[in-house]
């Protein structure tokens, strides 16, 4: 067996490793909780009340479904996770489904059965998200298609992906894009010129969302038909609306993760209620639902005749279905034929109603944060294939211990970009960030290639509103000597830090006080407070509730306090970071995962302050060098001296 079968056969096991996990945590956090808990947890809506029942594809029931109590309450529930509807009446009893839709407070089941059972007319019905078997299911399958591929392009692909045989390239000339800068469209030009594989390097703030619908329009010159994916629906709502609003023919497979106009014209749904031929399938639908309430109509004397008039009203309606059946698939299959660019999420790309198309080019947007099974799914069907992200920054979750350390979290992006160096063109200008608060990131991750567009080069607070002080666009406050010591959350192994977080918000609302935005502010100020652990961040949200000024900012979404996760891919004028960790081992725990933090601090603009403690932090290299980094730019602070100028 090759090197890379054997390497295959290992990250299929650890699959399997990783699926049973995810099971058992599941099982923990669900089944052996009450209602009440898994509502807290946000995986379960009860009690809802059905709000409209229609007959979806294959005559399957959808159910529009309404939470009446706790409204406001937060919640997992996303398109496409599977979920299940039960009765709390004695006896639990379930209808499984997949969530199809979701708003505020309504959410679209589409179950997997022709009718309802009747204990659905019992009342006290909930919601319950449950194990996601199908992703599993979609990834098995594509490891397996890929470990058996022999002779075919699937074949090639594997090979060349992982190293074993070299990326081929043309020399075909191609103008320069004029919306792009030289790194920019250099890798336009590389994916032009890839028969197999190409790779965008993409670091924080560098365009590449811009540079990869260049790429996808660029490609359509010459291919008929594209398929645009990534892990998240987020990533792939973004993309769709991009393509959308250049003009592509786009359609969105799946079910976006927001509401917008764009987005909502471009799902598959609703370009089939579009097309010249829904009219028939409607009138067809019509007509069965009639059929289906005659048949089921409630007769006083039910004798012979009266059975056999319910059997032809029965056979009537599932004929109709049928039929109805048959036009919608012809309604896809016409759509599909004639569409440019098909997008959807890595799982999304094994949909029935795509699953036997074939593309000229996969683009795969975030590769760096997917697991590598997830990625054989849509390259299964590819003729060639573009990837695009950072693999210095967050990696994918992985929720076993023993699969992340049998290497379930390396990625099929890095295990390219490692083996076949050439194939991958990094951009180099980053439109985001001051300098300062670049150049740490840039020596660390990027050996020093990136560059500040003159735009963002010196642009701090002070340049945003004069109202501010000119100066430090990156502090580092240092809690060393204070006696600010971690606490850990015995039921959650969680840390927190309170007076660290006391000193991080009395230090922001330092910063605010002389500003007052005016009318005329075009923007208001956005901010950020990232830390690494949820205790802290719980703690720091309670407290901004008794800072009047920073609890306003709050409720107008100006100021937001997450994890690293929740600010991935997003960015704010001000970022304040709580290390939390002190203690006298010197032990840092999670944040030695350096991509994290490389993410953490690439989401400021204008202003980047961090706080904790170099005594502890210091014990790790990365973090030494970075305090030697602000002490080279004058940014460091100690906490003794800014305690005197707090309130």
């Amino acid at each position: 067996m090759s090197e890379i079968l054997y390497e295959l056969r290992q990250v299929q096991e650890l699959l399997k490793i990783e699926q049973e996990e995810d099971r058992q945590q599941y099982k923990i956090k669900s089944l052996k909780s009450t209602i009440t808990e898994r509502k807290a947890m946000g995986f379960c809506w009860y009690p809802v009340t059905i709000v409209k029942e229609e007959i979806g594809f294959g005559n399957k029931i959808v159910l529009e479904l309404e939470r009446t109590k706790d409204r406001d309450q937060l919640h997992m529930f996303q398109t496409g996770k599977a979920a299940a509807l039960f009765s709390n009446n004695g006896e639990r009893q379930n209808l499984s489904g997949v969530i199809v839709g979701l708003r505020r407070n309504k959410v679209l089941l589409a179950t997997n059965k022709e009718d309802l059972p009747e204990w659905i007319d019992d009342g006290r019905l909930g919601i319950d998200l449950t194990f996601d078997e199908m992703s599993y299911r979609e990834m098995e399958i594509a490891m397996k298609k890929t470990l058996d591929a022999h002779k075919t392009r699937l074949a090639e692909l594997r090979d060349i992906l992982l190293g074993d045989v070299p990326a081929a390239f043309t020399s075909e000339a191609m103008d320069n894009i004029p919306l792009l800068n030289p790194s920019q469209n250099e890798a336009v030009r590389k994916i032009v010129q890839a028969k197999d594989v190409a790779i965008i390097h993409g670091p924080p703030g560098t365009g590449k969302t811009t540079t990869l619908v260049q790429a996808i329009l660029k490609s359509l010159e010459t291919q008929r038909r594209l398929l645009v994916t990534a892990p998240s629906n987020t990533a792939v709502d973004l993309l769709t609306e991009k393509l959308a609003t250049a003009g592509v023919n786009v359609i969105r497979i799946g079910n976006p993760s927001r509401v917008s106009d764009v987005l909502l014209d471009h799902t598959l749904d609703a370009q089939i209620m579009a097309h010249r031929s829904y009219k028939s399938l409607k009138d067809y639908r019509k007509t069965a639902d009639e059929y289906k309430r005659m048949a089921f109509q409630h007769k006083r004397n039910f004798g012979h005749e009266e059975r056999a008039q319910r059997q032809f009203f029965k056979s009537e309606s599932k004929r109709l279905l049928d039929e109805a059946d048959r036009v919608e698939e012809y309604i896809t299959d016409d759509l599909l034929n004639h569409v440019q660019v098909i997008t959807c999420t890595l799982v999304g790309a094994a949909n029935k109603a795509i699953r036997h198309l074939e593309y000229d080019t996969v683009f795969i947007d975030e590769a760096a944060q997917a697991l590598e099974p997830a990625c054989w799914i849509p390259i299964s069907r590819a003729k060639r294939v573009v990837l695009a992200g950072d693999h210095c920054q967050l990696p994918p979750t992985v929720k076993s211990f023993e699969a992340e350390k049998g290497g379930l979290g390396k990625t099929l992006f890095e295990k390219c970009i490692e083996r076949q160096p050439d194939v991958a063109v990094m951009l180099k200008t980053q439109y985001r960030m001051h300098h300062h608060i670049m150049a740490f990131s840039n020596q660390q991750f990027y050996q020093g290639a990136l560059e500040a567009h003159p735009s963002v080069h010196d642009h701090d607070l002070h340049q945003f509103d004069a109202q501010f002080a000119p100066g430090l666009a990156v502090e580092f406050v240092d809690t060393a000597g204070c006696g600010y010591n971690e606490v850990e959350s015995p039921e959650s192994s969680s840390s927190a830090n309170p007076d660290e977080a006391n000193l991080l918000l009395n230090h922001l609302a330092l910063l605010l006080r002389d500003y007052s935005p005016t009318d005329a502010d075009a923007e208001p100020l956005r901010i950020g407070v990232i830390a690494p652990y949820r205790a802290q961040i719980n703690y720091l949200q309670d407290r901004v509730e008794h800072m009047p000024q920073l609890h306003e900012l709050k409720l107008k979404r100006q100021l937001s306090i997450g994890t690293v996760d929740s600010f991935q891919g997003q960015e704010r004028d001000v970022i304040y970071i709580s290390m939390t960790r002190s203690n006298e081992k010197g032990e840092i725990g999670f944040l030695s995962d350096i991509r994290r933090m490389n993410v953490a601090m690439t989401r400021a603009k204008k202003k980047l302050v961090i706080v904790g403690d170099s005594a502890t932090l210091s014990q790790h290299p990365y973090y030494a060098d970075f305090l030697a980094y602000v002490e080279s730019i004058n940014a460091y602070r100690s906490a003794w001296e800014l305690t005197e100028c707090m309130p």
